[in-house]
């Protein structure tokens, strides 16, 4: 079961970073996920935590603040008994019922990046604009590794623990249910040898198995166009199947990660992954440049 030290509601001070109404709607997406994967109707869930099936609907739409009894019991009906994945959420919940703002940390491995990876998890279409790098959900461990050592972000352990997570993040793409993912990555990111010959071609074998696949879209920006001209920074569009959810826009920068989700500002992200959509290259041609890039000889070959 899960640890009694585990209080939502206790007075213990939030990250300020926090906003709660971005780590409720995390936790109602959760929630919601976890009845609708254990076929458990609204109904049946309200007499779990012995109340309706609108406190259900409030609660899964991000509109209340949580109990911790009541997140227990629900977790209890979902069939969730790893202690491990129970604590997780409780801690966002409580978390969720304090105050702070709509601000992430920089490290997806720090307590504050569950509400990305919550959200991330939760949704039904995930866009992203990678400017100089493949995107995250589309890297492979070796790659990772070797980006998170040359920018120095901590000890071997460290770096061992973060491509792990990544790993993790990345098996929604293999889930019955996976989201819809569309990535727009500039060539140039492409033709750079990152980790070496052997690492890079791995990537791009990846990259391609992966752009192969029904759920996932690939378009490579040329580098004629000049990707930065319309965007010189990566961001991710995060959209939810639920109706009452709105988009999310997600940037992360030197200094910490910004979640968006006001009219004016998703209207501008829209236009800007437009442009990029229609200034990259179709995605039925990325296949075969993926294949062109895979099969050069090493740099140092005559």
């Amino acid at each position: 079961m899960i640890n009694e030290s585990v209080d939502v509601g206790a007075d213990d001070e939030p990250d300020s970073d926090d906003d709660p109404a971005l780590l409720r709607r995390a936790v109602g997406l959760r929630l919601r996920r976890l009845r609708e994967d254990a076929g458990i109707s609204g109904e049946a869930a309200g007499r779990a935590i012995r109340a309706s099936h609108s406190k259900i609907s409030r609660m899964e739409a991000g509109r209340v603040t949580f109990r911790a009894r009541d997140i227990e019991d629900l977790l209890t009906r979902y069939g969730v008994d790893e202690d491990g994945a129970r604590t997780e959420l409780l801690r966002l919940a409580q978390r969720a019922n304090a105050v702070g703002r709509w601000q992430a940390g920089p490290d997806l491995t720090t307590a504050r990046a569950d509400t990305y990876l919550a959200l991330e998890d939760a949704s039904s279409l995930i866009r992203c604009y990678a400017p100089c790098l493949v995107p995250d959900l589309a890297r492979t461990p070796s790659y990772a590794h070797t980006l998170l050592a040359i920018a120095e972000r901590g000890s071997a352990i460290e770096i061992h623990r973060r491509v792990e997570l990544l790993v993790r993040r990345q098996q929604l793409l293999d889930r019955a249910d996976s989201p819809r993912v569309w990535l727009v990555i500039e060539e140039a990111a492409l033709r750079r040898p990152i980790g070496g010959f052997e690492v890079w071609q791995g990537q791009l074998e990846h990259l391609a198995e992966l752009s192969a696949r029904p759920s996932v879209t690939v378009q490579v920006l040329p580098d004629h166009v000049g990707g930065p001209a319309i965007s010189g920074s990566a961001f991710t569009l995060l959209r939810f199947a639920a109706p009452e959810f709105g988009d999310i826009a997600y940037l992360q920068h030197p200094n910490g990660a910004q979640f968006l989700d006001k009219r004016g500002d998703l209207d501008r992200f829209n236009e800007v992954w437009d442009r990029l959509c229609v200034c990259a290259a179709p995605p039925m041609q990325t296949a075969d440049f993926l294949d062109r890039l895979r099969t050069p000889l090493p740099p140092d070959a005559n």
